[in-house]
């Protein structure tokens, strides 16, 4: 057994890849004479059919800034690679690790890896030290709070917060760090060592790291005035140069932004401004909403799918791969869909107001493919994938948990209407209908076959017919929804 006096700490990052605000980088370097910061490149999850090269490209681009950080006050970054078990095991006995730290995280994957994780420390004799530092509070405070039963509604999320008070304030970012011990590693790989192909056109959109994230952040609440009249859905879903949004949740499903100091910013802007926006629509409104996801899903067995979770609605989904390889890949005919997949596809990214058009449309408005298929897509491909936040929208799109006004469906020809900006979007990520008048580019399959010609793009040759009726799936699919509704069947 290891010796329990060594002082050799290994701090485990896996989300919050930062130096500010870090519990876990506060509690590690707590009376420690050496620190090995470590990142291991899990092969469950750093692989093609698990994750895209947007969000990989992301994250290796994330762990070169923090290595960077890390050098500069004395440090470095150390990336295994392989299962986390055996390389963490190789690592404490080699480096004779007397403490073992890592953020608490609370996705089932990462609680069955992290009690994996305690087990081998007792087993080596290392003290383990896990503190929150994803959420703005710690899930099991909420949880008390609310005496073992959140609440599922945004409102009573919101009296639940406002119960226990304002989150702890940021902790400051330590300027030195102990000195990092020799190790001899592989250093940080590229997209084509880890086997990924492709053009991560994503980091143009959303640059990766701790900095980009801090500068990205301080663009937004430098401007109090913009923080004050920010309400998402009056966020326009066609803007994409730049987009309406803070482009900010990749850096909070990595943690390269802390949730705490985002906050802690906004509030102060506010504050600043005077007459601002309120919440659920409000920026912090946005991080509530996170907040309110993730401690559901904290909780809730089976989150991510439909069978065996209990908040979740029963749906007979159909099950038609056809249809959702359309859907993913952006050919089901309707060119707001397809847009919207195709920046997906390119970009890992879309406004949410899209990826409530899209969502629909797979599910209870077009398609009616079950929620979980389009979650896994979006899982794969979003940059900013978070898993609990995943779920829950999409059970809210598909009107299966949470949101429950399933007649309210987004047209994929009537919605794009609302934005002046939807053509220009359309026509940049559908080349195939740049020279599609107007008048026809949201429904192109009227047009005339001359028309099509004139206009280069033959339906059915140069861009796909409509997968589905829309007026008649959404027709069928409301009956298809009150009968579901009518059984009243839970998971």
């Amino acid at each position: 057994m290891t010796s329990t006096s060594s002082p050799a700490t290994l701090l485990w990052f896996r989300k919050g890849l930062r130096l500010h605000d870090s519990p876990a980088l506060h509690a590690a370097i707590q009376g420690s004479a050496v620190l090995y910061p470590v990142f291991i490149l899990d092969p469950n999850i750093v692989r093609p059919d698990k994750l895209g090269v947007n969000r990989l490209a992301f994250l290796l681009g994330t762990l070169r800034e923090l290595d960077a950080e890390l050098r500069r006050r004395g440090s470095r970054l150390t990336v295994l690679r392989g299962e986390p078990m055996p390389e963490l095991e190789r690592a404490m006995r080699e480096w004779k690790i007397g403490r073992l730290v890592f953020e608490a995280d609370t996705e089932p994957y990462a609680v069955t890896r992290d009690a994996q994780a305690r087990e081998l420390a007792g087993r080596l004799g290392a003290q383990v030290l896990s503190p929150g530092g994803h959420t703005l509070y710690d899930p099991g405070v909420l949880l008390e709070a609310a005496g073992g039963a959140l609440p599922k509604s945004y409102g009573g999320f919101g009296k639940l917060v406002a119960k226990v008070g304002e989150p702890p304030a940021p902790l400051p970012t330590p300027e030195r760090l102990p000195p990092a011990g020799e190790v001899a590693d592989e250093g940080i790989p590229t997209l084509e060592e880890l086997g990924f192909t492709g053009h991560a056109a994503g980091l143009a959109f959303c640059p990766p790291g701790e900095t980009n994230a801090l500068d990205m952040m301080d663009a937004w609440v430098s401007q109090p005035q913009r923080v004050a009249a920010f309400e998402k859905p009056a966020t326009d879903p066609s803007a994409y140069a730049p987009a309406a949004t803070t482009r900010l949740s990749a850096h909070m499903k990595f943690g390269s932004l802390s949730a705490r100091t985002f906050y802690a910013r906004l509030r102060q802007a506010e504050r600043e401004a005077g007459a601002h926006s309120q919440p659920p629509t409000s920026l912090v409104g946005q991080l509530l909403w996170r907040e309110m996801f993730t401690t559901i899903g904290a909780v809730t067995p089976n989150y991510d799918r439909m069978v065996g979770n209990p908040i979740c609605r029963q749906i007979p989904w159909d099950d038609a791969p056809d249809l959702l390889a359309a859907w993913t890949e952006g050919r089901t005919g309707y060119p707001w869909i397809d847009a919207a997949m195709r920046q997906l596809n390119t970009e890992g990214w879309m406004h949410h107001l899209a990826r409530h058009s899209v969502a629909c449309f797979l599910t209870r408005g077009d398609l009616w493919q079950s929620w979980v298929a389009g979650q896994q897509v979006f899982d794969r491909l979003l940059i900013d994938a978070d898993w609990s936040v995943n779920a829950a929208n999409w059970m809210w799109l598909s009107a299966s948990a949470f949101f429950h006004s399933y007649e309210r469906v987004y047209s994929p020809v009537a919605f794009p209407k609302k934005y002046t900006g939807a053509s220009s979007y359309i026509r940049h990520y559908l080349p195939e209908l740049a020279q599609v008048p107007e008048q026809w580019l949201l429904e192109p399959w009227k047009m005339s076959v001359s028309e099509q010609r004139q206009a280069g793009c033959l339906i059915g040759r140069d861009y796909p017919a409509p997968v589905v009726d829309h007026a008649v799936a959404r027709d069928r699919n409301l009956e298809r929804m009150r009968a579901a509704y009518a059984a009243g069947k839970l998971g």
